[in-house]
């Protein structure tokens, strides 16, 4: 909650939590451990098509990063998904055709099971 808050607060375009922020407390839940278990970071999507520069989205991470208690800071993973077809061949060595808004990230995901996101909007 602290990390939706957080991403709230900011007021990026087009933001959601997504992946394992998502469904890893679900499955803990589910098996009987602690919430946080297996929780490696928070990922936190927006889509700004207008500059996809790196210089952009470094300085939306900075700005982010008083957003989020210290310990937190470390753990929130920001990416500008209007730009993510600019480094993922580099990256992952395929192809990763633009997209139009975050949720369609969700639809390129390779296991539905990671596909889920959350924005909170009140």
């Amino acid at each position: 909650m602290d990390v939706l808050r957080g991403a709230r607060d900011l007021a990026l375009p087009d933001w959601m939590v997504f992946s394992g922020a998502v469904y890893q407390p679900v499955l803990n839940h589910l098996t009987g451990r602690p919430s946080g278990h297996g929780l490696k970071d928070f990922d936190l999507a927006y889509f700004h098509s207008s500059d996809i520069s790196y210089e952009a989205e470094d300085a939306v991470i900075h700005r982010a990063a008083a957003a989020f208690s210290p310990s937190m800071r470390a753990r929130v993973e920001i990416r500008n998904q209007a730009r993510v077809h600019v480094w993922f061949e580099d990256h992952f060595g395929e192809p990763y055709a633009p997209l139009v808004e975050s949720a369609e990230a969700l639809t390129r995901f390779p296991c539905s099971t990671f596909a889920v996101g959350v924005r909170m909007t009140g």
